[in-house]
């Protein structure tokens, strides 16, 4: 049978026999904490009335029980301990046996391990030690007593023992390991433990411990562990013990099976708190290899004076460590006259660090026009300045160097498992690495792969990670983009992550616009060179009318016409602009309804076949269209109202209606398989009246948000 560990208030009746003297005494917080018996029952069975402070003066210590048995004698009290103790003895009452076997085995154990702390806080002889430790730990796996402090005060203990005697053999370590070992199977190991393991791991990387007593510790906390920020040392063993692992003959491949033994052999993993804990260490293993030059920060050019580029030298301290980007006071006149067509390089070498920037004379007028902008500065920004910052190399110690080539491609095993890839994504959409690290070109490097692996993924949880987590901040998109400070590929990852966003719910005008305000110029490189998807992109922006600027339009005209497939998409677009004009031209009926089971293959014929200027009212209710019939939807100029009721139409088609068809007065999406995220879409919709969600998705708030704007 199991029993709870003792707890203060749970002895409430008591029996005291002789000697009589004993009545002066009470157990207080030494012994059972402090409880308040109802009433004390005499040898001669005379009972006296309790009182808040109990009958006796003075506490009776663990240490002064000399035994504690069970009552056996014939005619005894029922449910009776007996406590002997110097000068008399002590008998407990409880009210029924379970209790009074809880009160034994708790009192056993306090008893005996108050005993063990005295013997192991002055060991003498190492071998008495290891014999009483593996005593130690065979009493805590035998008792009866269910309670975490059963294995944590003995962890205690020998966690005590450790960080008080240094001088121990490295085979008396291992040899406390091994003993411990049953207890850190169902138990985290306390901090002062957590330090001695590192320790071990560090020294003996090579040790069977690591492998065979570590394994399931390690284990046992990534499954388990809740937060990192509560308990880091624990993060920091689990640290330790994964560069243990990379240090043997096998090197990464062990750390492969290891990783692979915490997902499991199915496609999912059945322990959700591996992955997020598994990226806590990586990061933070990741952030350990650049804090010496984190803490140097103080010394080194804020981010608001890297973007505006105005802080003068005199007004930092001399010999700094650390400097990503810095602005001389010559470079600082020459920025105000602009008369260089390009300026001097500069350049701040240190023990660690060598940094190298040229800027010309576009670099200096983006920075002289954010002089004075009180605004936080964009990180990448900060890191850019401008894109001819030509080098940024940052020398690592070899130890340092180790760390991040194990982490980074933990990182990238990671992302090779399909059911981790979308919490991965959103781990790392914030970007949380230190812009030192985003500095490194051999980080940003090895970190391609995660990138392109989450470009490669075609759900849209895993590829919208890669922009930006909230407005005004950028994400990998924009990193790893030509002009980023992380691209090295002339645009192939850019043009890969380009292609996914387009594929999925991101063909709007938005995303469009953005990439014609910040990265058109990379765009009509890729298109010159032939890549499809940046002549789509081209022509999609002549399509909606993105670009303004007719001698913009001419060029871009120019890029299509200099490629065959940019020529002939573009002809193809001639085409759909000639139809579109037929099918916008005034006439037509003014309300129309498709067949169910109509197709989008359907509807496109039908939208081809005249002209639908007229087109008020359109139904394909029941149908079988999706969201790709949004591409024939929004040219209809005139249309107010539309009826998708039991359709497919989703998500994406939703953002092109809200982009387009700004005189939509009725939508019926009843029974689609829209989202909160589509439906949020529709805000922006200020002619639309009336909405029709019921059996969708929907939830309360984004209803009440919708409200507001409907």
């Amino acid at each position: 049978m199991r029993y709870k560990l003792l707890q203060e208030g749970d002895i409430q009746v008591c029996v005291i026999r002789h000697p009589r003297t004993f009545l002066s005494k009470i157990l207080t917080s030494k012994f059972l904490r402090r409880w308040e018996p109802h009433h004390l029952t005499l040898a001669d069975n005379s009972v006296a009335s309790a009182t808040p402070t109990g009958y006796m003066e003075n506490s009776i210590s663990y240490s002064a029980i000399e035994d504690v048995q069970l009552l056996s004698w014939e005619n005894a009290p029922k449910y009776c301990l007996q406590l002997t103790i110097p000068g008399g003895t002590v008998l407990l009452q409880a009210a029924n046996s379970y209790l009074r076997d809880q009160w034994f085995h708790s009192l056993q154990w306090k008893k005996k391990i108050y005993k063990y702390k005295k013997v192991l806080s002055n060991p003498s002889r190492w071998e008495v030690v290891l014999k009483e430790i593996r005593t130690l730990v065979d009493m805590a796996l035998t008792s009866p007593l269910q309670d975490d402090s059963i294995h944590q005060a003995p962890l205690e203990i020998v966690s005590k023992l450790l960080s008080e005697n240094n001088n121990l053999t490295t085979q008396d370590h291992e040899s406390i390991i091994v003993a411990i070992a049953p207890l850190l199977e169902n138990n985290h190991p306390p901090p002062d433990l957590c330090e001695f393991f590192c320790k071990h791991c560090r020294e003996r990387p090579r040790s069977m411990v690591v492998i065979e007593v570590f394994t399931p510790v390690v284990q046992r906390i990534l499954k388990h562990n809740m937060d990192f920020g509560k308990c880091p040392r624990l993060r920091l063993f689990t640290q330790e013990y994964i560069l243990a692992l990379n240090e043997l003959n096998a090197g990464m491949e062990v750390v492969k099976k290891f990783i692979h033994s915490m997902h499991g052999p199915t496609g999912q993993c059945p322990h959700p708190r591996v992955l997020p804990n598994l990226v806590a260490v990586c990061l933070a293993a990741i952030y350990s290899c650049y804090e010496e030059f984190i803490n140097s920060r103080d010394n080194s050019p804020s981010l608001k004076e890297i973007r505006n580029g105005c802080q003068q030298q005199c007004d930092r301290k001399p010999n700094l460590p650390l400097r990503l980007l810095h602005t001389s006071p010559d470079l600082v006149s020459q920025e105000a006259t602009l008369t260089e067509s390009r300026l001097k390089p500069v350049i701040v070498t240190s023990n660690e660090i060598h940094v190298e920037v040229e800027r010309n004379n576009t670099a200096n007028q983006k920075m002289t026009a954010n002089v004075g902008n009180d605004s936080e500065p964009n990180l990448i920004d900060c890191l850019m300045v401008s894109p001819t910052c030509s080098t940024m190399s940052i020398e690592l110690s070899a130890q340092a160097d180790r760390i991040l080539g194990c982490y980074v491609e933990i990182l990238k095993m990671l992302s090779d498992y399909d059911d981790w890839r979308p919490a991965l994504a959103s781990l790392l959409q914030p970007i949380p690495f230190p812009k030192e690290a985003l500095a490194h070109e051999k980080f940003t490097k090895e970190l391609k792969y995660v990138i392109q692996r989450f470009a490669e993924d075609p759900r849209q949880e895993v590829h919208s990670c890669l922009l930006s987590v909230r407005a005004g901040k950028d994400g990998w998109f924009q990193l790893y983009s030509p002009g980023g400070v992380a691209c090295d590929d002339d645009g192939e990852l850019f043009a890969s992550m380009v292609h996914i966003l387009m594929g999925s719910c991101y063909k709007t005008k938005k995303f469009l616009l953005s990439l014609a305000e910040n990265k058109l110029g990379p765009c009509m490189l890729l298109a010159l060179r032939g890549n499809q998807t940046m002549v789509e992109i081209l022509c999609l922006m002549l399509e909606y009318n993105i670009i303004d600027n007719n001698d913009t339009q001419l060029q871009i005209i120019s890029t299509l016409e200099s490629t065959d497939v940019g020529k002939r998409m573009y002809e193809q677009l001639c085409d759909r602009q000639r139809e579109l004009k037929e099918l916008q031209r005034k006439g037509g009926p003014t309300r129309l309804t498709l067949p169910s089971k109509s197709t989008d293959a359907d509807l496109a014929r039908l939208l081809s076949s005249g002209s639908f200027g007229n087109l008020e009212n359109l139904s394909l209710a029941f149908t079988n269209v999706t969201s790709a019939c949004a591409e024939h939807l929004i040219k209809l100029p005139s249309l107010k109202q539309l009826n998708l009721w039991s359709t497919q139409f989703g998500d994406a088609g939703l953002r092109l209606l809200s982009e387009h068809l700004t005189m939509l007065q009725v939508l019926n999406l009843c029974e689609t398989p829209v989202t909160d995220a589509g439906l949020l879409a529709l805000s922006s919709m200020k002619s639309l009246c009336s909405l029709n969600m019921n059996s969708t998705k929907l939830s309360a708030d984004t209803y009440e948000d919708l409200k507001v704007f409907l």
